[in-house]
């Protein structure tokens, strides 16, 4: 069975992604709230054959820590998961090794399908994610995902609405209004629904 070690010390957001991969796809998935419990993980057990690691979790750092999680793991893969990390930080932690930058926020069944792409041997880079519109360069960079969410803010719908609208768990929509709000530099959701009505993001 296909283990995968998930540390993230927001431990509603780790368990859903925990629980998610292991239903969805039948993972062996082991659980750790920050970097130290995971180099300690790594060590009793073994590497695993893909860890997941979150970018602001305690003891966390680019390349040091990165690269020290990297190393105990190999030859398997180490990816990054990030709910608010900006593009500049996706490119950093690619160069620095990672085999893949996942988005808290994506759909679930794409995260399984970046998960199954990096065990494959590839590396997942979230190319909507790190690519900037041409056309307004300035403007802040919003996935897909994000530009639905930001569409049920600007309806006045509420988290439970919109993720029932969007076929995804409520706490998945929570991860997305607070990125969007850090995108934005909103105040609170009615503000980013202005923001994104102004700017033209709809």
């Amino acid at each position: 069975m296909t283990s995968i070690l998930i540390a993230d010390d927001h431990e509603l957001v780790r368990e859903t992604i925990a629980t998610f991969l292991r239903n969805a796809a039948g993972f062996e998935i082991t659980q750790c709230a920050d970097f130290s419990g995971a180099l300690a993980k790594i060590t009793a057990n073994g590497p695993y054959d893909l860890v997941l690691v979150d970018y602001t979790m305690p003891g966390m750092s680019l390349p040091e820590g990165m690269n020290a999680l990297i190393d105990a793991n190999m030859p398997n893969p180490v990816a990054m998961l990030s709910g608010t990390a900006s593009a500049d930080v996706a490119r950093r932690v690619l160069e620095s090794g990672a085999r893949g930058f996942l988005p808290k926020t994506m759909a679930p069944e794409t995260l399984v399908s970046a998960v199954r792409h990096i065990l494959a041997g590839d590396t997942y880079t979230p190319r909507q994610f790190l690519e900037a519109d041409p056309a307004n360069p300035d403007a802040p960079q919003l996935t897909p995902r994000e530009r639905d969410v930001l569409r049920g803010l600007c309806d006045g719908k509420s988290n439970k609405e919109i993720a029932r609208d969007l076929d995804l768990q409520e706490v998945t929509i929570k991860l997305h209004v607070k990125t969007l709000s850090r995108k934005l530099n909103a105040r609170n959701r009615t503000h980013a629904a202005m923001l994104g009505r102004d700017m033209d993001l709809i």
